[in-house]
């Protein structure tokens, strides 16, 4: 399973509607196992953004479709980053010809 950064920032709608978050993060999880995603961690951060998920999935494709769905309910704008451990990476250098 491929590891995903989804970077989540808060809509006005979102932001006004703050107190329902926790079941929005619990629907947000089931609606990530319909597409293929699996949840692994969810943060509330400071910073640059407000949420950090880190999720798997066994393609991009499946990220995609939960990410366009999440932020179809518009409570929430994704950004989304491919990951990989340090296993993999180093892996992944060792193959460059």
């Amino acid at each position: 399973m491929a590891t995903f950064i989804l970077t989540i920032d808060w809509t006005d709608q979102g932001i006004r509607n703050v107190r329902d978050a926790p079941k929005r993060s619990e629907a947000a999880k089931e609606l990530a196992k319909k597409v293929g995603v699996e949840i692994k961690d969810i943060y509330l951060t400071s910073g640059a953004h407000d949420i950090l998920v880190l999720a798997e999935a066994p393609l991009g494709d499946h990220i995609t479709k939960f990410a366009l769905a999440l932020g179809s309910l518009g409570n929430v704008r994704t950004s989304t980053s491919r990951a990989w451990t340090e296993a993999e990476w180093t892996k992944l250098i060792s193959e460059l010809p």
